[in-house]
């Protein structure tokens, strides 16, 4: 293969799936895309099949894939995350020029961004890390695009980017700047994390209908294709209602039957939870939807464990198109909990890190092509546009009637369930948060005396200026010596 003239205007390293689709959209939109992967015949493969007679640029090398692009080159790396990125960036490093734009695509972890955006601007390299959120339809027809890392690199990008990218109704792109370093891909987590939340939801709604109120499949698909017209719709609740109506092309039998409940993760869940313990968020409804997945997972323990721990639980009884009716406001009074906890999750960050996380550009960039997409997420932007600093969702006035409206349906749903031995882990923790962010008073002043007792941690008191810390010698015995303040 004879080198290419410098003519592209974006390059592509990694030709998965993703790679592919991306480098499609980009041609689709006028884009000149040069593509190498480390496999070279899937080079040839592509070129020969759904790249033919379109504007992208084979090539077998590295330096051939570097001297085909157009100054300040674009390069976007779609490998696996973690050591491999950085491989490639090792491999780039000498070829690029100070200017030129490496941008990270992957499912990084948003350290990772962070780490390589100050390593390569010291080189003069300008480095992107990209959530990309709408799996292999998304990438090929319009994905979400959450782009972080050196904001000197994002008016080179941002043509090709919001051209790509998803649209909403009136045009706006679903793509925009998130912020320095890691931003992009710790945008990019949370919003995981918050597809773990809405899913374990959507599950939780399915195993009350299904092992409650004994509904079959085709009845339940009639529910999601219903709420699906309502507050609800969203592209997870279409997806479960097309999920629910297909049936196996072999036995005939609804196939959600026929699979079996053991669930899988890839970790960013896990990192969301991880990062709300480092930051000091409550981020409890999305923790019980990563640890129902670790649950789920443990498929022969639990069949032992129902052979051996019986229920004492008695037969739904009441009347199913009432909790049905629950069962919908206590699902969508649960969504709001877990996208407060994630939003409030993101704030904690841009404080901590001072990124400037833009809360209600993100609720936009999120309304198409990811996986979370919902009309559901208008309601949000447009809360963050009533008061860019808003604490907690649950403050703005739009979702405070949503919540009491929803909550004496939540409450029923929940209660019938637990009487009934559905496990709710993600709406029970969801009225538990509820509960406790409205409370003036929770019993942590009990907790900090056990602390003071046993270990002089100090507490603050009521009748004091908060920042004043105080110890009790409680026995007689443990004197006056104090621990470090605790932090709140």
């Amino acid at each position: 293969m004879t080198t290419p003239r410098a003519t592209a205007d974006i390059g592509l390293i990694g030709l998965a799936v993703m790679g592919e689709n991306l480098v499609l959209n980009m041609a689709s939109h006028g884009f000149t895309v040069a593509v190498f992967n480390r496999t070279t015949s899937k080079v040839d493969g592509f070129l020969a099949g759904r790249a033919r007679g379109k504007s992208i640029v084979g090539t077998h090398t590295v330096p051939e894939l570097v001297s085909s692009l157009e100054r300040p080159r674009k390069i976007m790396i779609m490998v696996k995350a973690g050591a491999p990125v950085d491989e490639v960036i090792n491999e780039l490093v000498p070829l690029v020029e100070p200017g030129d734009i490496l941008i990270d695509g992957g499912n990084s972890h948003y350290p990772d961004s962070t780490r390589r955006t100050r390593q390569l601007k010291e080189k003069g390299i300008l480095f992107i890390g990209t959530g990309v959120s709408g799996g292999e339809e998304g990438a090929l027809h319009g994905p979400s695009l959450m782009p972080g890392g050196n904001p000197d690199a994002w008016p080179h990008i941002k043509p090709i980017f919001q051209a790509i990218a998803a649209k909403v109704a009136d045009g706006t792109p679903c793509c925009d700047w998130v912020g320095p370093e890691g931003a992009g891909h710790f945008v990019k987590m949370v919003h995981n994390g918050i597809e773990y939340g809405d899913m374990q939801l959507i599950c939780e709604a399915y195993h009350v209908m299904r092992f409650m109120l004994g509904m079959e499949p085709a009845a339940m698909h009639d529910v999601f294709a219903r709420w699906n017209n309502g507050p609800l719709d969203s592209y997870l609740i279409e997806i479960t209602r097309d999920i629910l109506g297909f049936k196996d092309p072999e036995t005939g039998k609804p196939m959600v039957d026929l699979i079996l409940d053991t669930a899988g993760q890839k970790g960013t869940g896990k990192w969301t939870v991880i990062t709300a313990c480092d930051l000091g968020v409550p981020l409890t409804l999305i923790t019980e939807a990563v640890f129902a997945r670790s649950l789920s997972a443990q498929k022969e323990e639990r069949v032992t464990a129902s052979r051996v721990l019986r229920s004492h639980t008695v037969p739904f009884t009441g009347n199913y198109q009432s909790m049905v009716d629950a069962l919908e406001q206590a699902l969508y009074a649960a969504k709001i909990i877990s996208y407060a906890q994630g939003f409030s999750l993101m704030k904690a960050m841009a404080d901590e890190s001072k990124w400037e996380i833009n809360n209600g550009a993100v609720a936009l960039m999120w309304r198409g092509g990811c996986i979370i997409r919902s009309a559901f997420l208008g309601r949000i932007k447009e809360a963050f546009d009533r008061n860019s600093k808003l604490a907690n969702l649950l403050l703005d006035p739009y979702f405070t009637g949503e919540v009491t409206r929803a909550e004496e349906s939540w409450r029923r749903l929940c209660a019938a369930a637990i009487t009934h031995g559905i496990p709710l882990p993600g709406m029970t923790s969801g009225l538990s948060y509820f509960d406790g962010y409205r409370s003036a008073n929770l019993p942590a002043n009990l907790l900090q005396a056990q602390r003071d007792f046993f270990g002089a941690h100090t507490y603050e008191r009521v009748d004091r200026p908060r920042g004043q810390f105080f110890h009790t010698n409680w026995t007689g015995r443990g004197g006056t010596t104090a621990s470090t303040s605790y932090n709140v």
